[in-house]
């Protein structure tokens, strides 16, 4: 399975691409930041974001495409030009019929590293080890792209079953909500002593 995986960003927006499958080695496929200048405008600066994942898309033409999930932080300017980067990933996926999936930051470093508190470091560190390349991919946005990639090789694939079996289960009959457990209106309800109670 091929998986593109987008560290979204506008100034630097990483993408890598991977092949594997769960419990196999992963192998590099591409890596590369797509970079725009502040001093451009916004329009100018999403069509050229777009038109490098789309080259990228094209070029390698993955199986699946995993995002970083956008979370908010204390720069509201910063949340917002990753959210619009996000996005032009997203819908270019789509465009051609590929599936995405949203992976936050733990998440990401938890299936890489072990520990979603894990620092960059360790991200790009591990991601060198488990792609067996002579040295960490630079800047952090491109070690961060891959290992979203290498998160969802991992770990998209299982989720996707878990949600398929959960949903093809047979629905329990224990009720999900106390309102569900209620009576219908009209219908009588014995209640007996509490034990324990005097």
């Amino acid at each position: 399975m091929r998986v593109l995986g987008v560290d979204p960003g506008l100034t630097r927006c990483g993408v890598g691409v991977v092949d594997g499958a769960p419990g196999r080695r992963v192998s590099l496929v591409r890596v590369e930041v797509v970079r725009t200048s502040a001093d451009l405008d916004l329009a100018s600066r999403l069509l050229a974001i777009e038109q490098g994942i789309e080259a990228i898309l094209d070029a390698t033409r993955p199986d699946a495409v995993a995002v970083e999930r956008v979370f908010a932080q204390h720069n509201v300017r910063t949340v917002m030009g990753t959210a619009q980067a996000g996005a032009l990933a997203i819908a270019a996926a789509a465009r051609r019929g590929i599936p995405v999936a949203l992976h936050t930051p733990s998440e990401v470093k938890a299936a890489v590293t072990g520990q979603g508190r894990a620092d960059k470091d360790q991200v790009a560190l591990m991601v060198m080890r488990l792609l067996g390349l002579d040295a960490m991919p630079k800047p952090a946005d491109a070690s961060d792209a891959l290992a979203l990639a290498i998160c969802h090789l991992w770990r998209g694939d299982s989720s996707a079953r878990l949600a398929a079996a959960a949903a093809a289960a047979p629905r329990s009959r224990i009720p999900s909500s106390a309102s569900a457990a209620r009576p219908a209106p009209g219908r009588r309800v014995a209640v007996g002593p509490v034990r324990g109670a005097s």
